[in-house]
Protein backbone atom coordinates (compact mmCIF):
# COMPACT_ATOMS: atom_id res chain seq x y z
CA UNK A 1 0.00 0.00 0.00
CA UNK A 2 1.11 3.37 -1.02
CA UNK A 3 1.98 5.33 2.25
CA UNK A 4 -1.09 7.94 2.44
CA UNK A 5 -0.17 11.51 4.49
CA UNK A 6 -2.69 13.50 6.92
CA UNK A 7 -0.72 16.92 7.57
CA UNK A 8 -1.84 19.15 10.40
CA UNK A 9 -1.06 22.55 10.74
CA UNK A 10 -2.55 25.30 13.52
CA UNK A 11 -4.12 28.84 13.22
CA UNK A 12 -5.18 31.56 15.12
CA UNK A 13 -3.56 30.50 18.16
CA UNK A 14 -0.81 28.19 19.80
CA UNK A 15 -1.90 25.54 22.24
CA UNK A 16 -5.04 25.02 20.29
CA UNK A 17 -4.80 21.45 20.50
CA UNK A 18 -3.14 20.35 17.34
CA UNK A 19 -1.37 17.24 19.52
CA UNK A 20 -4.40 16.04 20.75
CA UNK A 21 -6.59 16.27 17.55
CA UNK A 22 -3.69 14.49 15.92
CA UNK A 23 -3.64 11.44 18.37
CA UNK A 24 -6.78 11.43 18.18
CA UNK A 25 -7.01 10.74 14.28
CA UNK A 26 -4.62 8.01 14.77
CA UNK A 27 -6.57 6.50 17.17
CA UNK A 28 -9.87 6.71 14.25
CA UNK A 29 -7.09 5.30 11.85
CA UNK A 30 -5.76 2.82 13.91
CA UNK A 31 -9.53 1.53 15.08
CA UNK A 32 -10.38 1.23 11.38
CA UNK A 33 -7.69 -1.71 10.64
CA UNK A 34 -4.80 0.73 9.34
CA UNK A 35 -0.86 1.19 11.11
CA UNK A 36 -0.42 4.95 11.75
CA UNK A 37 2.60 6.66 13.10
CA UNK A 38 2.70 10.36 13.69
CA UNK A 39 5.36 12.83 13.25
CA UNK A 40 6.09 16.47 15.18
CA UNK A 41 7.73 18.92 13.24
CA UNK A 42 8.80 21.42 15.75
CA UNK A 43 10.21 25.13 14.06
CA UNK A 44 12.50 25.65 17.03
CA UNK A 45 15.99 25.95 16.64
CA UNK A 46 17.08 23.99 19.43
CA UNK A 47 18.27 20.89 18.51
CA UNK A 48 15.55 18.69 21.43
CA UNK A 49 13.86 19.74 23.87
CA UNK A 50 16.66 17.74 26.15
CA UNK A 51 18.45 21.22 27.26
CA UNK A 52 14.76 23.23 27.50
CA UNK A 53 13.47 24.77 30.63
CA UNK A 54 10.18 22.79 31.51
CA UNK A 55 8.97 26.21 32.12
CA UNK A 56 9.30 27.24 27.89
CA UNK A 57 8.31 23.88 26.83
CA UNK A 58 6.07 21.53 29.31
CA UNK A 59 7.89 17.92 29.58
CA UNK A 60 10.28 15.90 27.74
CA UNK A 61 9.24 12.86 27.12
CA UNK A 62 11.54 10.18 26.02
CA UNK A 63 11.12 7.80 23.42
CA UNK A 64 12.57 4.15 24.11
CA UNK A 65 15.09 4.58 21.45
CA UNK A 66 16.42 7.49 23.97
CA UNK A 67 15.42 10.72 21.89
CA UNK A 68 14.12 13.40 23.83
CA UNK A 69 11.13 14.54 22.28
CA UNK A 70 8.27 17.15 22.24
CA UNK A 71 5.00 16.40 24.76
CA UNK A 72 3.10 15.90 21.91
CA UNK A 73 4.45 12.59 21.16
CA UNK A 74 3.38 11.62 24.37
CA UNK A 75 -0.19 12.29 23.46
CA UNK A 76 0.68 10.27 19.83
CA UNK A 77 1.82 7.19 22.03
CA UNK A 78 -1.16 7.15 24.97
CA UNK A 79 -3.82 7.91 22.41
CA UNK A 80 -2.71 5.38 19.73
CA UNK A 81 -0.97 2.78 21.94
CA UNK A 82 2.24 2.57 19.47
CA UNK A 83 5.79 3.16 20.20
CA UNK A 84 7.37 6.06 18.03
CA UNK A 85 11.16 6.18 17.47
CA UNK A 86 13.79 9.07 17.06
CA UNK A 87 12.62 10.16 13.74
CA UNK A 88 8.79 11.27 15.03
CA UNK A 89 10.32 14.35 16.12
CA UNK A 90 11.54 16.89 13.80
CA UNK A 91 13.16 20.15 14.68
CA UNK A 92 14.82 23.29 12.68
CA UNK A 93 17.76 22.78 14.47
CA UNK A 94 18.47 19.11 13.38
CA UNK A 95 17.51 19.99 9.11
CA UNK A 96 19.92 22.74 9.83
CA UNK A 97 22.53 20.80 11.53
CA UNK A 98 22.33 18.33 9.16
CA UNK A 99 22.43 20.72 5.57
CA UNK A 100 25.56 22.57 7.22
CA UNK A 101 27.04 19.28 7.85
CA UNK A 102 26.44 18.12 4.26
CA UNK A 103 27.95 21.26 3.18
CA UNK A 104 31.15 21.05 4.92
CA UNK A 105 31.56 17.63 3.95
CA UNK A 106 31.11 19.33 0.22
CA UNK A 107 27.96 16.76 -0.56
CA UNK A 108 26.15 19.84 -2.55
CA UNK A 109 29.60 20.02 -4.52
CA UNK A 110 30.30 23.90 -4.04
CA UNK A 111 26.58 25.18 -4.34
CA UNK A 112 24.81 27.72 -2.74
CA UNK A 113 22.73 26.28 -0.30
CA UNK A 114 19.26 28.10 0.27
CA UNK A 115 16.16 26.67 2.07
CA UNK A 116 14.73 26.11 -1.14
CA UNK A 117 15.62 23.45 -2.16
CA UNK A 118 18.21 22.29 0.27
CA UNK A 119 16.12 22.83 3.72
CA UNK A 120 12.89 21.66 2.26
CA UNK A 121 14.36 18.89 1.00
CA UNK A 122 15.84 18.09 4.30
CA UNK A 123 12.50 18.35 5.75
CA UNK A 124 10.85 16.32 3.61
CA UNK A 125 13.70 13.43 3.91
CA UNK A 126 12.86 13.06 7.23
CA UNK A 127 8.97 13.21 6.94
CA UNK A 128 9.75 9.78 4.26
CA UNK A 129 11.68 8.39 6.89
CA UNK A 130 8.61 7.69 9.39
CA UNK A 131 7.32 4.85 6.72
CA UNK A 132 10.92 3.78 5.73
CA UNK A 133 11.55 2.43 9.96
CA UNK A 134 7.91 1.81 11.15
CA UNK A 135 5.13 -0.22 9.40
CA UNK A 136 3.20 2.79 9.01
CA UNK A 137 0.67 2.98 6.56
CA UNK A 138 -0.75 6.46 7.64
CA UNK A 139 1.71 9.07 8.33
CA UNK A 140 0.25 11.68 10.46
CA UNK A 141 2.57 15.22 10.57
CA UNK A 142 1.76 17.80 12.79
CA UNK A 143 3.72 21.32 12.46
CA UNK A 144 4.18 23.02 15.87
CA UNK A 145 3.02 26.79 16.07
CA UNK A 146 0.97 28.64 14.04
CA UNK A 147 0.42 29.77 10.63
CA UNK A 148 1.86 33.20 10.35
CA UNK A 149 5.31 32.36 12.11
CA UNK A 150 8.17 32.90 10.57
CA UNK A 151 10.21 29.88 11.73
CA UNK A 152 7.04 27.68 10.33
CA UNK A 153 7.92 29.06 6.76
CA UNK A 154 9.84 26.30 5.62
CA UNK A 155 7.93 23.32 7.45
CA UNK A 156 5.13 24.55 5.55
CA UNK A 157 6.59 25.04 2.11
CA UNK A 158 7.33 21.41 2.58
CA UNK A 159 4.37 20.07 3.33
CA UNK A 160 3.08 22.24 0.00
CA UNK A 161 5.91 20.50 -1.52
CA UNK A 162 4.49 16.88 -0.38
CA UNK A 163 1.32 17.10 -1.96
CA UNK A 164 3.23 17.14 -5.75
CA UNK A 165 5.49 14.21 -4.64
CA UNK A 166 3.18 12.16 -3.07
CA UNK A 167 0.05 12.78 -5.28
CA UNK A 168 -2.91 14.19 -4.21
CA UNK A 169 -4.89 11.22 -3.66
CA UNK A 170 -1.97 10.36 -1.06
CA UNK A 171 -2.67 13.18 0.92
CA UNK A 172 -4.58 15.38 3.19
CA UNK A 173 -4.35 18.74 4.70
CA UNK A 174 -6.58 19.38 8.18
CA UNK A 175 -6.15 22.87 9.56
CA UNK A 176 -7.03 23.45 13.34
CA UNK A 177 -7.86 26.65 14.38
CA UNK A 178 -9.74 28.51 17.18
CA UNK A 179 -13.27 30.41 17.46
CA UNK A 180 -12.87 33.69 20.10
CA UNK A 181 -15.95 34.06 21.57
CA UNK A 182 -17.10 37.18 22.80
CA UNK A 183 -18.73 37.91 25.52
CA UNK A 184 -20.43 41.39 25.01
CA UNK A 185 -22.53 39.95 22.33
CA UNK A 186 -22.38 36.73 22.97
CA UNK A 187 -21.34 35.62 19.68
CA UNK A 188 -18.45 32.73 18.16
CA UNK A 189 -16.08 35.07 15.42
CA UNK A 190 -15.23 33.42 12.32
CA UNK A 191 -12.96 35.96 10.80
CA UNK A 192 -9.86 34.88 12.74
CA UNK A 193 -10.35 31.44 10.90
CA UNK A 194 -10.76 32.95 7.78
CA UNK A 195 -7.55 35.04 7.72
CA UNK A 196 -5.98 32.46 9.15
CA UNK A 197 -6.44 29.88 5.96
CA UNK A 198 -6.20 32.85 3.88
CA UNK A 199 -2.83 32.95 4.95
CA UNK A 200 -2.26 29.00 4.82
CA UNK A 201 -3.52 30.12 1.24
CA UNK A 202 -1.14 32.29 0.33
CA UNK A 203 1.66 30.00 0.99
CA UNK A 204 0.28 27.29 -1.26
CA UNK A 205 -1.90 24.73 1.03
CA UNK A 206 -5.57 24.71 0.92
CA UNK A 207 -6.96 22.72 3.47
CA UNK A 208 -9.01 19.96 2.73
CA UNK A 209 -10.66 19.90 6.58
CA UNK A 210 -10.80 22.32 8.87
CA UNK A 211 -11.48 21.68 12.83
CA UNK A 212 -12.77 24.40 14.46
CA UNK A 213 -12.06 24.72 18.44
CA UNK A 214 -14.26 26.58 20.61
CA UNK A 215 -15.37 26.69 24.14
CA UNK A 216 -18.81 27.13 22.95
CA UNK A 217 -21.31 25.20 20.85
CA UNK A 218 -20.96 25.83 17.20
CA UNK A 219 -24.27 26.08 14.98
CA UNK A 220 -24.46 25.14 11.63
CA UNK A 221 -24.83 28.48 10.50
CA UNK A 222 -21.23 29.16 11.36
CA UNK A 223 -20.33 25.64 9.82
CA UNK A 224 -21.65 26.75 6.39
CA UNK A 225 -20.08 30.76 7.06
CA UNK A 226 -16.51 28.97 7.58
CA UNK A 227 -17.31 26.24 4.66
CA UNK A 228 -17.78 29.54 2.07
CA UNK A 229 -15.12 31.59 2.97
CA UNK A 230 -12.59 28.75 3.49
CA UNK A 231 -13.39 27.03 0.61
CA UNK A 232 -14.07 23.86 2.50
CA UNK A 233 -17.06 20.69 2.35
CA UNK A 234 -19.71 22.24 4.79
CA UNK A 235 -18.73 17.81 5.92
CA UNK A 236 -15.15 18.69 5.90
CA UNK A 237 -16.21 21.71 8.90
CA UNK A 238 -15.87 19.78 11.66
CA UNK A 239 -16.84 21.61 15.67
CA UNK A 240 -14.61 20.70 18.36
CA UNK A 241 -16.26 21.94 21.23
CA UNK A 242 -13.46 21.63 24.29
CA UNK A 243 -14.54 18.82 26.77
CA UNK A 244 -12.87 18.07 30.17
CA UNK A 245 -11.96 14.71 29.54
CA UNK A 246 -8.96 14.21 26.83
CA UNK A 247 -9.82 10.84 26.31
CA UNK A 248 -13.57 11.82 25.25
CA UNK A 249 -11.38 13.55 21.89
CA UNK A 250 -11.71 10.09 19.50
CA UNK A 251 -15.64 9.77 20.17
CA UNK A 252 -16.11 13.04 19.48
CA UNK A 253 -14.05 13.07 16.33
CA UNK A 254 -15.54 9.91 15.27
CA UNK A 255 -18.43 10.84 16.02
CA UNK A 256 -18.69 13.95 13.77
CA UNK A 257 -17.69 11.41 10.79
CA UNK A 258 -13.71 12.37 10.46
CA UNK A 259 -12.88 8.77 10.35
CA UNK A 260 -15.09 8.23 7.30
CA UNK A 261 -14.14 11.35 5.85
CA UNK A 262 -10.56 10.74 5.67
CA UNK A 263 -10.64 7.25 4.29
CA UNK A 264 -12.99 8.54 1.32
CA UNK A 265 -10.73 11.46 0.46
CA UNK A 266 -7.40 9.30 0.99
CA UNK A 267 -9.10 6.55 -1.65
CA UNK A 268 -9.46 3.52 1.37
CA UNK A 269 -11.99 1.26 2.98
CA UNK A 270 -12.04 0.34 6.72
CA UNK A 271 -10.21 -3.29 7.25
CA UNK A 272 -12.48 -2.92 10.81
CA UNK A 273 -15.23 -1.46 11.94
CA UNK A 274 -14.46 0.64 15.41
CA UNK A 275 -14.61 -0.71 18.68
CA UNK A 276 -14.88 2.09 20.87
CA UNK A 277 -16.22 0.19 23.87
CA UNK A 278 -13.08 0.55 26.50
CA UNK A 279 -12.81 4.64 25.55
CA UNK A 280 -16.60 4.73 26.47
CA UNK A 281 -16.22 2.88 29.35
CA UNK A 282 -13.61 5.21 30.23
CA UNK A 283 -15.20 8.18 29.60
CA UNK A 284 -18.27 6.91 31.74
CA UNK A 285 -15.66 6.23 34.65
CA UNK A 286 -14.05 9.75 34.40
CA UNK A 287 -17.94 11.24 35.01
CA UNK A 288 -18.62 8.96 37.84
CA UNK A 289 -18.87 9.91 41.06
CA UNK A 290 -16.04 8.03 43.23
CA UNK A 291 -14.58 8.05 46.54
CA UNK A 292 -11.00 10.30 46.52
CA UNK A 293 -7.84 9.95 47.07
CA UNK A 294 -5.24 12.81 47.65
CA UNK A 295 -1.54 12.80 46.06
CA UNK A 296 0.76 15.58 46.40
CA UNK A 297 3.16 16.03 43.74
CA UNK A 298 6.65 17.65 44.99
CA UNK A 299 7.37 19.70 42.11
CA UNK A 300 9.93 22.60 40.61
CA UNK A 301 7.67 23.53 38.12
CA UNK A 302 4.19 23.24 39.12
CA UNK A 303 3.41 26.94 37.95
CA UNK A 304 3.23 24.77 34.42
CA UNK A 305 1.95 21.54 34.84
CA UNK A 306 2.69 20.63 31.53
CA UNK A 307 6.62 19.80 32.99
CA UNK A 308 4.61 16.62 34.44
CA UNK A 309 1.87 15.89 31.48
CA UNK A 310 2.99 11.85 31.75
CA UNK A 311 2.92 11.80 35.43
CA UNK A 312 -0.96 13.05 35.85
CA UNK A 313 -1.88 10.93 32.95
CA UNK A 314 -0.47 7.58 34.56
CA UNK A 315 -2.30 8.88 37.95
CA UNK A 316 -5.56 9.23 35.72
CA UNK A 317 -5.39 6.40 34.47
CA UNK A 318 -4.30 3.70 37.41
CA UNK A 319 -7.42 5.64 39.18
CA UNK A 320 -9.96 5.12 37.07
CA UNK A 321 -8.91 1.63 36.68
CA UNK A 322 -9.26 1.77 40.56
CA UNK A 323 -12.76 3.13 40.89
CA UNK A 324 -11.28 6.19 42.23
CA UNK A 325 -10.60 9.78 41.89
CA UNK A 326 -6.93 10.95 42.17
CA UNK A 327 -6.95 14.67 43.08
CA UNK A 328 -3.15 15.92 43.04
CA UNK A 329 -2.38 18.76 45.10
CA UNK A 330 0.36 20.72 43.35
CA UNK A 331 3.87 21.53 45.86
CA UNK A 332 6.44 23.84 45.22
CA UNK A 333 9.88 22.07 46.99
CA UNK A 334 11.05 25.25 47.48
CA UNK A 335 8.37 26.81 49.10
CA UNK A 336 8.63 23.29 51.53
CA UNK A 337 12.19 24.49 52.84
CA UNK A 338 10.30 27.88 53.80
CA UNK A 339 7.78 26.18 56.17
CA UNK A 340 4.79 26.23 53.59
CA UNK A 341 2.72 23.93 52.11
CA UNK A 342 3.41 21.08 54.53
CA UNK A 343 -0.84 21.63 55.33
CA UNK A 344 -0.89 20.23 52.11
CA UNK A 345 1.43 16.93 52.24
CA UNK A 346 -0.08 16.54 55.51
CA UNK A 347 -3.40 15.78 54.30
CA UNK A 348 -1.97 13.79 51.46
CA UNK A 349 -2.60 10.46 51.12
CA UNK A 350 0.29 9.69 48.94
CA UNK A 351 3.61 11.74 48.15
CA UNK A 352 5.03 11.80 44.56
CA UNK A 353 8.38 13.43 43.87
CA UNK A 354 9.38 13.55 40.24
CA UNK A 355 12.23 13.97 38.43
CA UNK A 356 14.24 17.41 37.53
CA UNK A 357 17.56 19.19 37.37
CA UNK A 358 19.36 21.89 39.08
CA UNK A 359 19.79 22.74 42.73
CA UNK A 360 16.75 24.72 43.44
CA UNK A 361 14.07 23.47 45.38
CA UNK A 362 16.09 20.01 46.53
CA UNK A 363 16.07 20.27 50.17
CA UNK A 364 12.37 20.57 50.24
CA UNK A 365 12.08 17.36 47.84
CA UNK A 366 14.02 15.87 50.94
CA UNK A 367 12.13 17.11 53.54
CA UNK A 368 9.09 15.29 51.48
CA UNK A 369 10.52 12.31 51.39
CA UNK A 370 11.59 12.15 54.97
CA UNK A 371 7.88 13.13 56.15
CA UNK A 372 6.71 9.83 54.11
CA UNK A 373 9.36 7.58 55.74
CA UNK A 374 8.16 8.64 59.23
CA UNK A 375 4.81 8.96 59.09
CA UNK A 376 4.40 5.82 56.62
CA UNK A 377 2.73 7.97 54.05
CA UNK A 378 3.08 6.37 50.31
CA UNK A 379 5.76 7.68 48.51
CA UNK A 380 6.94 7.34 44.78
CA UNK A 381 10.29 8.76 43.75
CA UNK A 382 10.80 9.05 39.81
CA UNK A 383 14.52 9.04 38.79
CA UNK A 384 15.41 12.14 40.93
CA UNK A 385 12.62 10.78 43.49
CA UNK A 386 14.56 7.98 44.03
CA UNK A 387 17.73 9.48 44.29
CA UNK A 388 16.58 12.09 46.85
CA UNK A 389 15.12 8.95 48.98
CA UNK A 390 18.70 7.22 49.27
CA UNK A 391 20.16 11.04 50.20
CA UNK A 392 17.27 11.15 52.50
CA UNK A 393 17.59 7.86 54.68
CA UNK A 394 21.20 8.15 54.52
CA UNK A 395 21.09 11.49 56.39
CA UNK A 396 18.30 10.84 58.50
CA UNK A 397 18.73 7.12 59.34
CA UNK A 398 22.44 6.62 59.37
CA UNK A 399 23.12 9.97 60.88
CA UNK A 400 25.58 11.44 58.21
CA UNK A 401 24.54 14.82 56.76
CA UNK A 402 26.89 15.45 54.52
CA UNK A 403 25.54 13.15 52.26
CA UNK A 404 24.67 14.28 49.14
CA UNK A 405 24.40 13.43 45.34
CA UNK A 406 27.51 14.67 43.59
CA UNK A 407 24.61 16.84 41.20
CA UNK A 408 24.00 19.66 44.21
CA UNK A 409 27.23 19.33 45.96
CA UNK A 410 30.52 18.00 44.35
CA UNK A 411 32.37 18.08 46.98
CA UNK A 412 30.13 16.03 49.33
CA UNK A 413 32.54 13.31 51.02
CA UNK A 414 29.46 11.01 51.14
CA UNK A 415 28.36 11.01 47.05
CA UNK A 416 25.58 8.31 47.95
CA UNK A 417 24.31 9.72 43.90
CA UNK A 418 27.11 10.29 41.99
CA UNK A 419 27.88 10.53 37.91
CA UNK A 420 28.36 7.44 35.97
CA UNK A 421 32.42 7.00 35.12
CA UNK A 422 31.35 7.10 31.20
CA UNK A 423 29.86 10.77 31.97
CA UNK A 424 32.56 12.60 33.78
CA UNK A 425 34.40 13.85 31.02
CA UNK A 426 31.59 14.86 28.76
CA UNK A 427 31.01 18.90 28.53
CA UNK A 428 27.86 19.28 26.51
CA UNK A 429 24.69 18.49 28.34
CA UNK A 430 22.18 17.64 25.40
CA UNK A 431 21.74 13.71 24.50
CA UNK A 432 24.57 12.76 26.93
CA UNK A 433 22.37 11.01 29.77
CA UNK A 434 21.56 7.38 29.66
CA UNK A 435 18.45 7.43 27.54
CA UNK A 436 15.79 5.48 26.59
CA UNK A 437 14.87 1.82 27.06
CA UNK A 438 17.08 -0.23 29.81
CA UNK A 439 16.47 -4.16 31.08
CA UNK A 440 15.82 -4.45 34.95
CA UNK A 441 15.60 -7.32 36.63
CA UNK A 442 12.97 -7.64 39.42
CA UNK A 443 14.31 -9.13 43.42
CA UNK A 444 11.73 -11.78 44.81
CA UNK A 445 9.15 -10.98 47.96
CA UNK A 446 9.22 -7.03 46.70
CA UNK A 447 6.65 -4.58 45.99
CA UNK A 448 8.52 -4.23 42.77
CA UNK A 449 8.19 -7.62 42.08
CA UNK A 450 4.47 -8.23 43.28
CA UNK A 451 3.48 -4.92 41.07
CA UNK A 452 4.96 -6.29 37.92
CA UNK A 453 4.00 -9.59 38.23
CA UNK A 454 6.90 -10.44 35.81
CA UNK A 455 11.04 -11.25 36.41
CA UNK A 456 12.22 -8.74 34.14
CA UNK A 457 11.46 -5.30 32.86
CA UNK A 458 12.20 -2.86 30.36
CA UNK A 459 11.61 0.73 31.07
CA UNK A 460 12.92 4.58 29.56
CA UNK A 461 15.56 6.14 31.33
CA UNK A 462 16.50 10.12 31.81
CA UNK A 463 19.50 11.03 34.15
CA UNK A 464 23.02 11.33 34.21
CA UNK A 465 23.85 10.58 37.95
CA UNK A 466 23.51 6.68 39.50
CA UNK A 467 23.10 5.37 42.99
CA UNK A 468 26.94 4.71 44.14
CA UNK A 469 27.03 0.81 44.68
CA UNK A 470 29.68 1.90 47.10
CA UNK A 471 26.75 2.37 49.71
CA UNK A 472 25.15 -0.74 48.42
CA UNK A 473 25.73 -2.42 51.63
CA UNK A 474 25.66 0.51 54.40
CA UNK A 475 22.20 1.32 53.07
CA UNK A 476 20.87 -2.06 53.01
CA UNK A 477 21.58 -2.01 57.07
CA UNK A 478 19.76 0.79 57.39
CA UNK A 479 16.43 -1.19 55.98
CA UNK A 480 16.45 0.19 51.78
CA UNK A 481 16.00 -3.30 49.37
CA UNK A 482 17.09 -2.88 46.11
CA UNK A 483 14.42 -4.32 44.52
CA UNK A 484 15.11 -3.44 41.00
CA UNK A 485 18.45 -4.19 39.54
CA UNK A 486 20.26 -4.20 35.76
CA UNK A 487 21.21 -7.55 34.41
CA UNK A 488 24.76 -7.10 34.93
CA UNK A 489 24.12 -6.30 38.24
CA UNK A 490 26.07 -3.05 38.37
CA UNK A 491 23.29 -0.78 37.74
CA UNK A 492 20.26 0.30 40.78
CA UNK A 493 17.29 0.60 39.27
CA UNK A 494 14.62 0.52 41.99
CA UNK A 495 15.16 0.92 45.82
CA UNK A 496 12.21 0.28 48.21
CA UNK A 497 11.81 0.79 52.39
CA UNK A 498 11.45 -2.76 53.46
CA UNK A 499 9.25 -1.35 57.28
CA UNK A 500 7.27 0.79 55.34
CA UNK A 501 3.59 0.26 53.50
CA UNK A 502 4.95 1.64 49.87
CA UNK A 503 8.14 3.52 50.21
CA UNK A 504 9.66 2.88 46.36
CA UNK A 505 11.55 5.04 44.18
CA UNK A 506 12.65 4.00 40.10
CA UNK A 507 15.73 5.38 38.91
CA UNK A 508 13.72 5.02 35.16
CA UNK A 509 10.35 6.99 34.45
CA UNK A 510 7.50 4.85 34.75
CA UNK A 511 4.83 6.85 33.25
CA UNK A 512 6.21 7.13 29.94
CA UNK A 513 4.68 3.38 29.47
CA UNK A 514 1.39 4.12 31.54
CA UNK A 515 -1.78 4.06 28.57
CA UNK A 516 -5.44 5.03 29.23
CA UNK A 517 -6.54 1.34 29.19
CA UNK A 518 -3.38 -0.47 30.65
CA UNK A 519 -2.19 1.34 33.41
CA UNK A 520 1.46 1.13 34.62
CA UNK A 521 1.57 -1.19 37.47
CA UNK A 522 3.60 1.06 39.69
CA UNK A 523 1.40 3.98 39.30
CA UNK A 524 -1.25 1.02 40.25
CA UNK A 525 0.48 -0.19 43.43
CA UNK A 526 1.24 3.14 44.66
CA UNK A 527 -2.65 4.42 44.14
CA UNK A 528 -3.28 0.97 45.63
CA UNK A 529 -1.21 2.14 49.04
CA UNK A 530 -2.81 5.47 48.81
CA UNK A 531 -6.36 4.15 48.88
CA UNK A 532 -5.52 2.09 51.82
CA UNK A 533 -4.29 5.27 53.51
CA UNK A 534 -7.33 7.25 52.59
CA UNK A 535 -9.81 4.11 54.23
CA UNK A 536 -10.91 3.77 50.72
CA UNK A 537 -9.36 -0.44 51.27
CA UNK A 538 -12.57 -1.81 49.43
CA UNK A 539 -12.28 -2.70 45.59
CA UNK A 540 -14.56 -0.89 43.79
CA UNK A 541 -16.11 -2.80 40.89
CA UNK A 542 -15.58 -0.61 37.97
CA UNK A 543 -16.13 -1.09 34.01
CA UNK A 544 -12.16 -1.52 32.49
CA UNK A 545 -9.68 -3.73 30.46
CA UNK A 546 -7.53 -5.94 32.47
CA UNK A 547 -4.74 -4.19 33.63
CA UNK A 548 -1.41 -5.73 32.07
CA UNK A 549 2.53 -4.82 33.04
CA UNK A 550 3.26 -2.22 29.86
Amino acid sequence: MTTKYVFLTGGVVSSVGKGVTAAAIGRLLKERGFSVSVQKLDPYINVDPGTMSPYQHGEVYVLADGAETDLDLGHYERFIDISLNRVCNVTTGQVYAEVIAKERRGDYLGGTIQVIPHITNEIKRRISLVSKTTDAEIVLVEIGGTVGDIESLPFLEALRQMRTDVGRQNSIYIHVTWLPHIGATNELKTKPTQHSVRELRSIGISPDMIIARSDHPVDDSLREKIALFCDVELSAVVPMITTPILYEVPLLLDKAGVGEYLLERLGLTARSQPDWTDWERLVREVRRNKPTVRVALVGKYIELQDAYMSIREALLHSALSLGIEVIIDWVHSAELEKGRGWDVISAADGIIVPGGFGERGIEGKIQAARYARENKIPYLGLCLGMQLMVVELTRHVLGDEEANSTEFDRGTPHPVIDLMPDQRDIADMGGTMRLGLYPCVLQPRTIAKRAYQVQEIEERHRHRFEFNNAYRELLQSAGMRFSGISPDGRLIEIAELADHPFMLGTQFHPEFLSRPNRPHPLFMAFLEAAREQAGVSQPIEVETSTVNSP
